[in-house]
């Protein structure tokens, strides 16, 4: 057989490996997390808005992008380093692609090496009472283990 018969197969197998791996990934944030629309700010108001879930950990808030096809997450946000600021329903062009009874989350996140990033996240009224009652349930900054006499 020649050269680029193979060629052909081999660049035909990849495309079906790399669509298979893209919808498995898909099925599993899909099944796995809690649906969320996030974007970083500043950004026009009908712009940057991302689908994905979220998965929530003692440590973290972690966003997997629907569409990504990076393994792991697209961003983690630290629960210690994330602040609520405000609030507000989805406006404009955000009707679009949001319920109207949807909530808008602004979160200011202070993390270590990075600064402070801000970014909204839109989510169902009774997911947002679940974040936020996960948020204000984050031990206190100044907690810290403490080690057991020996």
């Amino acid at each position: 057989m020649p050269w680029w018969f193979w060629l052909i197969v081999v660049v035909v197998v990849g495309g079906v490996l790399l669509a298979a791996g893209l919808v498995h990934r898909v099925q599993e944030v899909r099944r796995a997390g809690t649906p969320v629309l996030l974007r970083r700010l500043p950004a026009a108001q009908d712009q940057g808005w991302r689908h994905g879930s979220v998965h929530y950990t003692d440590e973290a808030l972690v966003y997997y992008r629907l569409t990504a096809l990076l393994p792991g997450p697209t961003e983690t946000l630290s629960r210690r380093g994330t602040e609520l600021f405000g609030r507000r329903a989805p406006a404009g062009t955000e009707l679009e692609i949001m319920e109207p009874s949807m909530a808008v989350l602004e979160l200011r996140v202070t993390e270590r090496g990075r600064g402070v990033t801000e970014y909204e996240i839109g989510m169902d009224p009774v997911l947002a009472t679940a974040f936020l009652s996960w948020l204000e349930a984050r031990p206190p900054s100044r907690s810290r283990r403490r080690r057991s006499a020996p």
